[in-house]
């Protein structure tokens, strides 16, 4: 009987293949939903700032492109900074997409591209704190096959059941935006243990007269806890 075993240049080769075809597959339908993130973020900002009725323009809307890969909205004292990574990932193993049979019964479908979702103080980009801190408030995963889940913080929610059952589109991807824009408008700004700022040094003073870096984060002080519970350091 004739070995069938593949030799070890064949199996690299078609571990090349198979994966290269995958993970192009998985890039192409992220930066297709990343194209609908900023088309739909873009279509957001002038509906609301056309509902929005003789109020100070200060907590208008604005919608800013960054590039390939990035784009923002600024809605009022907060930034939404919409990140997309340009690789694909796949999860450890303690994660728990392992759990479902849509994973399980084929490993490709667990490699993803991923879509961060930052929020910021408009102020730290306004007066240029590079010393400011961001905070990432959820993640979207999206597959070969466009099936996605989002992780994230308290409305962004964990959707790993509708994994393999969830196509990516333009009304689920407004339903991700607009609860990221919640979160982030409840998401508010603490003042920090006094501990934690009760010296300061003379460099520090000096920075902050010069170009204000003094850090600055919606949370600073504190930890940002999957779970939502804060605890002071």
């Amino acid at each position: 009987m004739e070995n069938q075993t593949n030799t070890p240049q064949e199996l690299i080769i078609q571990t090349l293949v198979e994966k290269s075809a995958m993970k192009q597959e998985v890039y192409e339908n992220t930066i297709e939903t990343f194209s609908a993130i900023k088309g739909i973020l873009h279509d957001i900002v002038i509906d609301l700032n056309t509902n929005i009725k003789n109020a100070d323009k200060k907590i208008r809307l604005e919608y800013r492109d960054r590039g390939k890969f990035e784009a923002e909205i600024r809605v009022a004292g907060d930034i939404l900074v919409f990140s997309m990574h340009s690789n694909v990932f796949e999860f450890d193993r303690n994660h728990s997409i392992w759990k479902l049979p849509y994973v399980q019964e084929n490993k490709l479908n667990s490699y993803c591209g991923m879509i961060n979702i930052y929020n910021f103080l408009t102020d730290s980009f306004k007066y240029n704190r590079l010393d400011d801190l961001g905070y990432l408030i959820g993640r979207l995963f999206i597959n070969r096959e466009n099936h996605y889940f989002v992780e994230g913080k308290r409305q962004m929610g964990f959707l790993y059941n509708n994994f393999g059952l969830a196509v990516i589109n333009k009304e689920s991807i407004k339903e991700i935006i607009e609860s990221a824009m919640l979160y982030s408008l409840d998401f508010d700004l603490l003042v920090p243990p006094y501990d934690l700022v009760k010296i300061a040094s003379v460099g520090q003073m000096n920075s902050k007269i010069d170009s204000a870096k003094l850090q600055t984060g919606k949370r600073l002080g504190f930890k940002f806890n999957s779970d939502d519970v804060l605890e002071e350091i």
